[in-house]
């Protein structure tokens, strides 16, 4: 079987309103949100991490970069996060040519303790199996990221106005594989000055 191509995307372009301060940037290990979250992508076997950041925020687009990431920085703010995946559902078809069964891997950009173990393993089930949509559980719980079949990024314009990426998966529900993992941190994301305080926490006490 050949390779199957794995693209990771993150949505970037928001404006962390409920944080007060640009989140992506903020120090963790001795690095940012964004960039380790760039690096454990990349370490973690992803053929091309794929970063959308708002046309104005060029500090973003210069740590992601930095980080490995090409970025996509649409003339226009996205809307919404199914904008921003749609720009770089969009470069990657342009740019990347995917075959049908070549995948695409959505996580937020604020879920920095995915490591590349996770995504490792991630990939590995994928690429054995069959199913269209892949997601990781922790205790039953469903986070991120998620792995869907590049066919069906055919579907992503379809999704009716104030509606998710969610909409997807719901539509495909009885084709979703899921795939437990041992930690909690597909389930850790950063939205407010609380969650970065327990991540840090988090941060040490697995690494210390």
């Amino acid at each position: 079987m050949s390779h199957r191509r794995i693209y990771a995307v993150l949505p970037a372009a928001g404006r962390s309103r409920r944080m007060g301060r640009p989140k992506l940037l903020l120090p963790l290990g001795g690095s940012t949100v964004i960039a380790r979250l760039v690096g454990a992508l990349r370490a973690g076997g992803v053929d091309d991490v794929i970063v959308v950041v708002r046309p104005d925020d060029t500090t973003l687009q210069e740590a992601a970069e930095a980080a490995g990431a090409q970025v996509v920085c649409p003339e226009n703010d996205p809307a919404d996060m199914r904008q921003s995946v749609q720009y770089a559902l969009d470069y990657l078809a342009t740019e990347r040519h995917p075959n049908a069964d070549d995948g695409w891997m959505l996580i937020p950009a604020d879920h920095p303790l995915v490591d590349a173990k996770i995504v490792e393993s991630l990939l590995a089930s994928w690429r054995a199996g069959a199913a269209p949509i892949l997601i990781p559980t922790h205790e039953g719980r469903r986070g991120h990221p998620t792995l869907f079949r590049w066919e069906l990024s055919d579907e992503v314009p379809r999704i009716p106005p104030h509606q998710g990426l969610n909409r997807l998966v719901h539509d495909h529900e009885s084709h979703v594989q899921e795939f437990p993992v041992p930690s909690d941190h597909i389930l850790l994301d950063l939205d407010t000055l609380e969650d970065y305080e327990r991540l840090q926490v988090e941060w040490r006490r697995e690494n210390e």
